[in-house]
C-alpha cells in the first residue's frame, strides 16, 4: 500500500516517498562461522505494515539490528528513506517497540514518557501518546506495577513520542489480552492508513495473517516467501478435512493416496492430504463420517513447510 505524501522531516529539501521506507540489497553477516543473513534482498514501500516472520537462528533478529543501524552488514546495503539507519534514526524517522528493556520501574508511565520525550528536539504531546497507547487512565502509576502488556503499550508510546515514519516492533502484543491485542492492531492499522511504515516480527501467526499487509518470511539467512498472506499460503499445497467419526481406523486413512498426517482426537479425526477429494470419498462412502469440513493450508502449515530442513537447498 503507497501514498503520496511528504516525509514530516525533510533532509535538505523535501524528500518524496518514492523513495522506499525500506531497501535492503545484497544484505549478509557472519559471526565467526556462522553465516547469519546470507544474502537478502528487500524492498517496503511507504504505508505497508509487513510480518517479518521466521524459527528462531533465521536471522531476523540480525536483520533488524542492521535495519536500526545497531550493527553493520558485511556486505550489502541498508536505506531507510534513502538515508543510512544511523542517520535515519538520528532524525527521528524510526523506532523500535522491543519485547524487554529500556523501563525504569520506579517512575510512573508518564514521567517515563516524559523522560524520553527529553531526549529529542520535537515530539508529540506526551498525552496524546498517551491516549494513542491505550494508557492514559494508568498515567500515575509506577512502571513496576503495570502488568506486562501495559509495560508492553508504554513501550509503544515511548516509540510513537517522536512521531517515527517506520516503526519497527519485536513481538508487540506480548502480555496483552485478547482485547488489548486488538485495541493495538486497530491503532497499528490507523497509523498505517496514514502513511506510516510498520514491520513486525510475532509468534502469533494469526496476527500476521489478520492484520499484515505483506508476509515476509525468513529462513536460514534468506528470503523464502514474500507476498500476501493468501499468496504465502498458497505456496503450500493440500487441504485440511475435519470430520466427526468415532472409533475411526487412523491406519486406513493413512493409507488413503496422497494423505500426509492423521490426527485423531476422540471422536474426531484431522487428516491433511494433497488429494482432499480422495479422502472426502472415502469418508462419505465408505465410514459413517458427519460434520465435514475442508479447510485451506494455514499460514501455520506454509511456515512450517518453507522453513523445514528439508525444504532448504
Amino acid at each position: 500500500m503507497t501514498q503520496t505524501r511528504t516525509l514530516r522531516r525533510p533532509t535538505g529539501g523535501a524528500v518524496a516517498d518514492t523513495l522506499p521506507a525500506i531497501e535492503l540489497v545484497g544484505l549478509t553477516k557472519s559471526f565467526g562461522a556462522v553465516r547469519a543473513v546470507r544474502g537478502i534482498d528487500l524492498t517496503i514501500a511507504p504505508g505497508e505494515v509487513v510480518a517479518f516472520l521466521g524459527p528462531n537462528g533465521a536471522g531476523k533478529t540480525t536483520t533488524v539490528d542492521m535495519l536500526l543501524g545497531l550493527s553493520r552488514p558485511d556486505e550489502g546495503s541498508v536505506r531507510v528513506h534513502g538515508l543510512e539507519p544511523g542517520h535515519a534514526v538520528r532524525r527521528g524517522l524510526v523506532a523500535a517497540v522491543m519485547q524487554t528493556g529500556g523501563l525504569l520501574k520506579d517512575l510512573t508511565v508518564e514521567e517515563t514518557l516524559r523522560l524520553t520525550a527529553s531526549l529529542f528536539a520535537d515530539t508529540r504531546p506526551v498525552g496524546e501518546v498517551l491516549e494513542r497507547a491505550g494508557i492514559a487512565d494508568i498515567a500515575d502509576r509506577r512502571v513496576g506495577k503495570c502488568s506486562g502488556g501495559q509495560q508492553q503499550r508504554l513501550r509503544f508510546a515511548m516509540a510513537l513520542l517522536p512521531d517515527p515514519e517506520l516503526l519497527v516492533l519485536d513481538e508487540p502484543t506480548t502480555g496483552m489480552d485478547v482485547g488489548g491485542r486488538r485495541e493495538f492492531w486497530a491503532a497499528i492499522r490507523e497509523d498505517a492508513s496514514r502513511g506510516r511504515t510498520v514491520v513486525f516480527a510475532t509468534h502469533y501467526l494469526e496476527e500476521a495473517d489478520a492484520y499484515a499487509d505483506r508476509v515476509v518470511l525468513v529462513s536460514h539467512g534468506r528470503v523464502v516467501a514474500d507476498g500476501t498472506a493468501a499468496q504465502v499460503k498458497s505456496l503450500v499445497s493440500g487441504r485440511t478435512v475435519r470430520a466427526t467419526l468415532p472409533n475411526a481406523d487412523q491406519a486406513v486413512l493413512q493409507a488413503i493416496p496422497g494423505v500426509e498426517t492423521v490426527e485423531v482426537r476422540g471422536d474426531s479425526v484431522i487428516v491433511s492430504s494433497t488429494d482432499s477429494d480422495a479422502v472426502l470419498r472415502h469418508l462419505l462412502t465408505r465410514t459413517a463420517a458427519r460434520d465435514l469440513e475442508v479447510t485451506a493450508r494455514g499460514l501455520e502449515d506454509a511456515f512450517i513447510s518453507l522453513t523445514s530442513e528439508g525444504a532448504q537447498s
